[in-house]
């Protein structure tokens, strides 16, 4: 899934994957509904992650 992807990405990629804005991905993230850490002041998101997430809500 997302093999176009690395295994850690950006916010902006996250962005992308999930067809969201910055403010519902910051809200994700913040909530901690999907993994996350920072560098610096940037975000890092294990792929893995993002796939759990989607995963999660498939009924």
């Amino acid at each position: 899934m997302f093999t176009e992807y690395d295994d850690v990405i950006t916010l902006s990629d996250m962005m992308e994957i999930l067809a969201i804005g910055r403010n519902k991905a910051y809200d994700l993230l913040r909530s901690g509904q999907i993994k996350s850490f920072k560098i610096g002041k940037a975000y890092r998101i294990p792929k893995s992650c993002i796939e759990e997430y989607i995963l999660a809500r498939v009924k």
